[in-house]
């Protein structure tokens, strides 16, 4: 135990930096996020994740929004099981052939006024993998999608961007 003591203190604190946003633009975000829900819900907006074949980047992304430094969920925003519940999809990966179908269906089981946001450069166009015999490629070759957020993985403060950006659209379109 002793050596393992003495090994920790050598080599000292190994950790990665923090981010480099500042935690204003975070609650500025959130409020901006809180108020369009509020108006647009007068709820909390409900989410249903759907990973259609992806490598699992964008869903640390998705579960890093929701520990308590992002916390998501003090803006209203929160992730549930079913698409019968949800008021928007968040779809991630390509969509693999095997979840081609799973996909519409999660699609048609979401009650209408919905919207589809597309997340990571796989689920926007298809990424690395583009359309096989195993891809479909892009989610809106299967379902439509309202709005897109690239990156890989897209970090957490773009993904509150796009939510933003999909309420926005879908308040206009509503109004």
């Amino acid at each position: 135990m002793l050596r393992i003591l003495r090994h920790s203190q050598r080599i000292g604190i190994i950790t990665e930096p923090g981010p480099v946003h500042s935690e204003a633009e975070l609650k500025r975000l959130g409020v901006e996020l809180r108020r369009l829900i509020d108006a647009r819900f007068g709820r909390s907006l409900a989410i249903r994740q759907v990973d259609a074949g992806s490598c699992n980047a964008c869903e640390l992304e998705i579960h890093a929004l929701n520990n308590p430094y992002y916390d998501l969920e003090r803006f209203g925003v929160h992730f549930v099981a079913s698409p019968r519940h949800a008021d928007a999809l968040l779809v991630t990966g390509p969509v693999s052939r095997h979840m081609e179908a799973a996909l519409r269906r999660t699609w048609r089981a979401t009650p209408a006024p919905k919207f589809v946001i597309a997340l990571g450069n796989c689920a926007c166009s298809g990424g690395e993998f583009g359309v096989t015999y195993a891809s479909c490629g892009a989610v809106e070759t299967v379902i439509p999608v309202d709005v897109k957020i690239p990156g890989c993985p897209p970090a957490p403060l773009d993904v509150l961007r796009g939510l933003l950006a999909a309420l926005t659209a879908s308040s206009r379109q509503d109004g």
